[in-house]
């Protein structure tokens, strides 16, 4: 279980926990900012207290041999699917944020569905492991499916379709991954665009206005695309150098909200301008490199496949998160790693980066 030798320190990643612990840095000061119109100190300490914790975390999963993991994929499995279940019966936050997805255990309050991502990952990593020699017969393949969507169509029944995105992203990235053969990848293609009417009904009304306040960005900017319009006001009033930190005008009085989490975008373009939202993509590029590099290097398949599992996973994040704030992507509510408040959604990125490291410090000697 725990089986870290001395030769192994040698292969840790300190680049990418650097850059892990810059990004931490970069989002704390702008929640911070984001924040003091609130005049409360709590996000931060809520988002620090998150971030020691998840360092703590990374330490216990860089001793923890990844291979353990493997071992109990099914019980990882089964826990996270009981957890999605639990929030169909016990979630709360539609009134708040339109979906019931998260759970209240006393005083904690909860999104599941950002450990069943970790959990998913790891378990259909393991799945697809055990299954690779056969993986492209097509009674195997479906197994992989199963097993892998039946999380998909929990979430999306909460309804958070959102999520479930990053969810069929990461799928399709590791099954790519694994060798799934082309055919199946233009089946996938082709279900997915004779589904688009049936899933353009089951959309609510306020996930249609999304879309269509992303096609006109003016349709009603008064109203459900007041959001959209000042996001991108604030980026492009920060121009090539930015206002100054915590000088921002528009997110600094509220008039974009939900600066702290889903916008925390355009406190970063307002503040610091073009060259504070380079520096964070840059640093973004850094950290996703650091994951393919540790993938390439890690000792088996099992390994390999989680690690581009989460590079998907952030990946997604990111160009979702960004690509939404500058009018590039419709709404979707998704947070940026590492940026965003969120306790929940902060440990989980802290447990993918532990996890990476350990594929990192337990892979053999191997020469390319």
């Amino acid at each position: 279980m725990f089986n870290l030798k001395k030769k192994s320190y040698k292969n840790f990643d300190y680049i990418l926990f650097l850059t892990t612990l810059l990004l931490c840095g970069y989002g704390l000061i702008m929640i911070m900012s984001a924040t003091l119109s609130k005049g409360t100190m709590s996000y931060v300490k809520t988002q620090a207290i998150a971030t020691i914790l998840g360092l703590v975390i990374i330490a216990i999963l860089v001793l923890l041999d990844y291979e353990f993991l493997g071992k109990i994929y099914i019980p990882i499995y089964v826990v996270c699917n009981l957890l999605l279940i639990a929030v169909l019966i016990f979630g709360i936050g539609k009134e708040q944020w339109g979906a019931n997805s998260w759970l209240k255990l006393g005083p904690i309050i909860f999104q599941p569905a950002e450990f069943v991502k970790i959990g998913l990952i790891i378990s259909l990593a393991k799945f697809i492991d055990n299954n690779k020699e056969n993986i492209n017969e097509p009674f195997t393949l479906l197994k992989i499916l199963a097993f892998a969507f039946t999380p998909v169509i929990l979430i999306l029944l909460q309804p958070d379709a959102g999520t479930a995105m990053v969810f069929i992203f990461f799928i399709a990235a590791m099954l790519f991954i694994a060798g799934i053969r082309w055919r199946y990848i233009g089946y996938a293609f082709l279900i997915g665009i004779l589904s688009l009417p049936v899933l353009w009904f089951k959309l609510s009304s306020y996930q249609k206005d999304r879309i269509f306040n992303f096609l006109d960005p003016e349709r009603d900017a008064a109203n459900t695309g007041y959001q959209a319009k000042f996001g991108k006001i604030a980026i492009g009033s920060g121009k090539v150098f930015g206002r100054g930190l915590f000088e921002g005008v528009l997110t600094g009085f509220n008039y974009v909200p939900e600066k702290q989490t889903d916008y925390i975008f355009s406190v970063v373009g307002e503040e610091l301008g073009f060259l504070g939202g380079f520096g964070l993509i840059f640093l973004y590029f850094i950290l996703l490199n650091r994951f393919i590099k540790i993938a390439k290097k890690s000792k088996d398949l099992f390994g390999s496949l989680m690690i581009i599992g989460f590079a998907a996973m952030f990946l997604f994040h990111i160009w979702e998160n960004i690509g939404m704030t500058i009018g590039l992507m419709p709404i979707t509510g998704i947070p940026l790693p590492f940026m965003s408040y969120g306790g929940t959604f902060q440990l989980s990125n802290m447990i993918c980066i532990g996890i990476i490291l350990s594929v990192s410090v337990h892979r053999e000697e191997l020469s390319f």
